[in-house]
């Protein structure tokens, strides 16, 4: 999925979906909130992509501000490719064969 110079993986894809789901079932407010700090986040990876701090397997990480989440992205000769939306507690690096 594409999102103005911004490619979602399948997999990241997924994960956004998850946790919508998982805040949607406690709370509408969160689950909106959760998108459109994702979605400010996908706004600030793209205008500024070397702003924030290189990570692990040529990727870097922007952290969200109010949920436990990150978005890992990495530059790509078409614009920025999200690898993951991990959650900072699940297993670390999971994503990296992506």
């Amino acid at each position: 999925m594409k999102r103005a110079g911004v490619e979602l993986l399948p997999q990241a894809l997924q994960e956004i979906e998850e946790a919508e789901a998982w805040y949607l079932e406690r709370s509408a407010r969160a689950a909106e909130a959760f998108l459109r700090e994702l979605e400010y986040g996908f706004v600030l990876v793209r205008e500024a992509p070397d702003s924030w701090p290189r990570y692990e397997a040529g990727t870097r990480r922007y952290p969200l501000r109010s949920y436990p989440y990150s978005i890992v992205y990495r530059q790509t000769r078409q614009g920025i490719q999200v690898v993951a939306v991990a959650h900072h507690r699940r297993k670390p690096m999971y994503w990296r064969a992506r």
